[in-house]
């Protein structure tokens, strides 16, 4: 079989190597565990509160891309490491501003988790 064609067993081997990826993540990012403990609070908080089905959407992004960020942060945090191990301003700064990725897509979760669970403790009746 030539490396074109469309293979079962290699698109089994490929989600293997993502779920070790992710695995990896997991069990080695201690900011990695910090966002997976948010994860958890917000969709307990969400399913407390009844959320809508379109907040449901928006945090569910929001999940998602915070756990891409630290994963993208990650992967580049370790090719770093084997291209240059010792220190280099440049390998720094790459590391920084993945790192900042993962702060920006952070900070627009909490953004918006403020704006869905804050919405239903100060709904007004009127």
């Amino acid at each position: 079989m030539s490396n074109n064609e469309f293979s079962i067993a290699q698109r089994i081997k490929s989600f293997k190597y993502a779920i070790a990826g992710l695995s990896y993540v997991a069990k080695t990012q201690h900011n990695a565990w910090i966002h997976l403990v948010a994860t958890v609070f917000v969709i307990s908080m969400g399913l407390l509160l009844n959320i809508a089905v379109n907040e449901w959407l928006l945090i569910i992004f929001c999940i998602t891309l915070v756990l891409c960020c630290e994963a993208f942060n990650t992967a580049l945090e370790l090719l770093c490491d084997a291209v240059h191990p010792d220190d280099h301003p440049l390998i720094k700064k790459s590391k920084d501003v993945a790192a900042g990725a993962v702060l920006i897509s952070a900070i627009n979760a909490v953004i918006i988790g403020g704006f869905i669970f804050l919405s239903y403790f100060f709904t007004t009746t009127t």
